[in-house]
Parts: structure tokens; sequence; C-alpha cells
């Protein structure tokens, strides 16, 4: 669905029925007029209401009958429908042929110099033709990118499937010299020359003698790691006949082409036993790494086996700590259930303090006394409305924190009733003092018990004083009875 190549979209053939184009940053770095003949170029190139996307620094500039304007910070464009500016759309575009530092480039070319550009190229291509070696430029898998020349003396298509690898066309006499020559090229990155390579077979009448030049481009940097191949015909001087020397016999130039063969042959046998020794060097070199790497895998396996042992000891610490650590959570909770049950079992409101005098915690019924709710919990106690008769409880509070002697009150509340407030010290397991406890008991009953006490007394009293009196009374009239008897 995705076709990736490389767009001169100034000289090579534009695309056309192209629904949006991107190109985004290029403009800036042309000319103005430059700009002008690539968006009537790309107005060519795109479909009917298709958009153009542009940079953030780019425009269409005077060009609002071509584009129109979207909505948006975003540089896009659709496209309009409009026959002017046709004679912007020149391709390729000319003012990129004139030489470097040639005056008016960016506009068009005259006539002569057309003309003498068109001479250029027809002499140069008739030069090439006739007069230049064949040259192929190939890839490093042998893929043929360019030709130049009268090639198909040494190239020829392959039957079946079209296949352009050099290796595929070459003539079969030439495939085997020119393939080992092309390894060693590009392994070694160096020109390598191949000298008088004949091309045919021995039943030919004829046969063609060549030097073949393989070298690795290295500049220009645009073709760096491709591979030229030239092919360079070498004439084969012919001897004259004389009247007193007669016509070698057939079996002489046999013998003769025999012996070049065989010189060939051994030639490439040496290179073939170079070759060899080359590459099992390589491959006892790459045996001695592998044995060498095998042995540092197996050291790191056995530290790895290690560290597993090490690990696995490791996690079984893990799992009984956290065990032990589940166990302490379960008796700490059991704990918190229990110290809850107990302090609402006693029916006693008790307040937790922290040593800022802030709260901690509470039971329910202490928030019948101070107007407490959950979201309380952090906030001074001296914030929350109470309904004890007690202005000085915070100050008590203070008083037990620097003494540590807890302080016990009996105080009224708002509403009438009466209540014991006992502040103490909260000690820790390690014995420190990390605030206060309060509580709060009710003994409105004890004291309306202590008050009917007291009026039962006073009554008694006073029936115990007229009871006296009375006795007074008749003790003193006996008395006076008694006297008078006598």
């Amino acid at each position: 669905m995705v076709v990736f190549a490389p767009q001169n979209i100034i000289m090579d053939p534009p695309f056309t029925r192209i629904d949006i184009i991107s190109c985004r940053n290029l403009l800036i770095y042309l000319t103005q007029e430059t700009q002008k003949k690539l968006l009537v170029l790309f107005h060519h190139s795109l479909n009917q209401d298709g958009f153009l996307f542009l940079g953030s620094a780019e425009s269409i500039g005077v060009l609002t009958d071509l584009f129109e304007s979207l909505k948006g910070k975003s540089r896009l464009y659709r496209r309009l429908e409009s026959t002017q500016h046709k004679e912007l759309f020149q391709f390729p575009s000319p003012g990129f042929r004139f030489p470097p530092g040639e005056p008016g480039a960016d506009k068009a070319l005259s006539k002569r110099w057309k003309h003498a550009l068109n001479l250029e190229n027809m002499a140069n291509q008739l030069t090439l033709q006739r007069y230049s070696p064949a040259v192929v430029l190939v890839n490093e898998m042998g893929d043929v990118l360019y030709t130049s020349g009268r090639v198909g003396r040494y190239l020829e298509p392959a039957a079946g499937k079209a296949n352009w690898n050099i290796f595929v066309m070459t003539h079969k006499s030439l495939c085997y010299k020119l393939s080992r020559a092309f390894q060693k090229a590009v392994s070694q990155n160096s020109t390598i020359i191949l000298k008088n390579v004949k091309i045919g077979t021995a039943a030919d009448a004829e046969k063609q003698v060549v030097d073949i030049t393989i070298e690795p481009l290295k500049k220009p940097e645009m073709l760096r790691h491709l591979v030229m191949i030239v092919f360079t015909d070498i004439r084969v001087p012919v001897k004259k006949k004389t009247g007193k020397t007669s016509r070698p016999p057939a079996h002489r130039n046999r013998v003769a082409e025999l012996e070049l063969e065989l010189q060939q042959s051994l030639q490439e046998l040496h290179s073939v036993r170079q070759e060899m020794q080359s590459s099992q060097e390589e491959l006892l070199s790459a045996y001695e790494e592998l044995q060498s790497t095998n042995e540092e895998l197996q050291s790191f396996n056995e530290e790895m086996t290690t560290s597993k042992e090490e690990l696995q000891s490791s996690n079984e610490e893990l799992q009984t700590l956290n065990y032990e650590l589940q166990t302490k959570v379960d008796e700490l909770f059991r704990a918190n259930n229990d110290m809850k049950n107990l302090l609402e079992s006693t029916d006693i409101a008790t307040l937790f303090l922290d040593n800022a005098l802030c709260v901690r915690r509470f039971t329910a019924r202490t928030a019948k006394i101070f107007k407490l709710i959950s979201g309380d919990v952090g906030r001074p106690i001296t914030d929350i409305v109470s309904i004890l008769v007690y202005p000085g409880l915070a100050k008590d509070a203070e008083e037990v924190l620097r003494t540590l002697v807890f302080v016990e009150k009996e105080v009224t509340t708002s509403n009438g009733r009466w209540c014991t407030v006992r502040i103490m010290p909260y000690r820790t397991l390690e014995n420190k003092i990390d605030g206060l406890v309060l509580t709060f008991t009710d003994i409105t009953a004890f004291k309306e018990l202590e008050a009917a006490l007291r009026q039962t007394q006073v009554g008694l009293k006073k029936r115990i004083t007229n009871k006296e009196t009375e006795l007074n009374k008749t003790k003193k009239r006996l008395q006076s009875e008694i006297q008078q008897k006598k």
C-alpha cells in the first residue's frame, strides 16, 4: 500500500492523480520563482478538491486562484479549478539547466542556449555510444542500475522471468571469472582488473578479447556502495601472410589456445587456493572466537545458576518474612478489634490527643460531648465545639503533658448534666509519652442521689432538733410538776 521512492520534484516526472501532497519545510530553501513553478506543478498533480499541506513558514503567496486556504492554524490548502499560470508549468524546470554562475538562471532559456544544449547532449550521447567502453553500474548484489555503451556483446537477457542481475545476464564464458572477481572486489573494496579475457568457445570462428575492470565506487557520495564494471575491447594483432612461410597448422593454434586456457586455469586455481587458505584462517579464527564465546557463556551460565540459587534463597527468606509480617498484621488487626470492642463496651467516652492537642481517635460516645466527625481527626481540640462547661480544659491538658500527673475534675454540661473528666498521659509500649487520653464519665445519677441524700440529712436534722426541743420542754414540764408536788 506504500511506495517509497526518491523524487526530485524539479527534474523528475511528477506524480498525478494525487489526493493530498505534504511538502513541508522545503519551499523555504528555494527562490520565489521556483516556488511558483512548483506550486503550479502541485496544482497539476492533485485531483479535483485535492489538498496541499505546507510548512508553518510557507504559503501559496499570490497563487490564490489555484488553492484555497482552509480554516485553522495548519497550512492546509484545497485545490481550485483554474486555467491561469499555464506559462509557469514547464517540465523539467529550465532554470536548473544553466551552468553555475550563468546570469538569468531563474528566467526562461533562450533558443540559442537550448539549441547549444541539445547539440552538446547529442554529441555526448554519440561519443558514449561509438567510442566509449561499455560500462555497467550495479549494486553490491549485482543488480543492474545503469548501462552505457554497447553492452549487448557481454550481457543478454536471460530466458524466463525478467531478471536484471548481472550474473544471470553475463555471457556464460565470463560468468565464472566475473563472479569471482566481483566478490573479491567487493570484499576487499579495491579495483580488480581481468586481462585478456576471451569471450566465446573453442567452436566459435572468432573470439573476442576484453579487459574487465571492476571498481567499487567511493565518490561521489551518491554513488557509494555501487560497483562499476567496464568492458574494454582488446584488438588482437593479425599476422600477415608471406610467401616464404606457410600458414601454421590448425593444431598449433589449438595448442596455443589450450596453453593459454591452462595458464588461466592455473592462475584461477592459485587464486582459489589463496582464497581457501584465507577462508580457512578466517574459519579457524571464527572457531576460536566461538570457542572463547562458548566458554564465556558457560561461565555466565554458571554465574546465572549461582545467582538463581541466591535469588531462590532470598525468595524463601522473603516468603518467611512475609509470613511473619502477615501474622503480625493479623495480630495487630485482632488487637485493634479487641481495643475497639473494649472501648465501646465500657460505654465511656474516650478521646485520644497527640502532643499538639489534636484529635487522634475517639469513641462513638465522645461525639455526644464534642461535635466530632471522622473528618475532624487531626484538628485541635480547642477548635471543636463542646457541651462541657470547662474553659480550662486545654490548660489542664498542657499541664498534664508537662508534669505527667493526671487530672480529674467534675464538670457540668450545658444541658444540666454532670460528668467526670480525667486527663491522663498516653504511654506507648516503649514507655514514651505520645499524647493524652481523656475519659468522660457521666455522674449525673450520683449527683442527683447526693442531692437527695443531702436533703434527707437536712430533714433528719430538723426532726432531731424538733424532737430535742420537745424533749427539753417535756423535761422542764416534768421537773416543774415534781417541784410543785414536793
